[in-house]
């Protein structure tokens, strides 16, 4: 089953709002890194679950996202954000703002309707699918 299309617009919509915040306060960037993290390890996105609650149809009414592309964003996201904290924390601004607006960047984008992460999956399934055919 996918996961409803609002709910990922939802999630989107999270982290752009806290890492913009996190751009003028990088601590708040632990939130959404949290957030990634916690749906990697329990494969449950809290933002997710709480929006759940809001939705005014049954969750298979929803244009449905593909939860494996989803994970594969999550993980970006949190590696990037990740090392967003890190630089912040060992003073090397710049890197902090770039890898936090990379997030943001392709969060935003993803609410207009492209989604980088699916272009670069997309391309690493089709460089494994090639590499794996011209092997045998």
């Amino acid at each position: 089953m996918g996961i409803p299309k609002p709910l990922v617009q939802l999630n989107q919509t999270f982290i752009v709002l806290t890492v913009f915040i996190g751009l003028f306060e990088p601590i708040v960037l632990a939130l959404p890194f949290a957030v990634g993290a916690i749906t990697l390890i329990t494969r449950k996105n809290p933002v997710i679950a709480i929006g759940k609650r809001f939705l005014k149809k049954p969750m298979n009414s929803y244009i449905p996202e593909d939860p494996d592309q989803q994970r594969f964003n999550q993980w970006i996201a949190t590696v990037c954000l990740g090392l967003s904290l890190l630089f912040f924390g060992i003073g090397w601004q710049t890197l902090g703002y770039a890898f936090s607006m990379m997030v943001m960047a392709a969060a935003g984008t993803a609410l207009m309707g492209y989604c980088i992460g699916c272009t670069i999956r997309f391309r690493y399934m089709m460089w494994k699918h090639k590499r794996l055919n011209t092997n045998h």
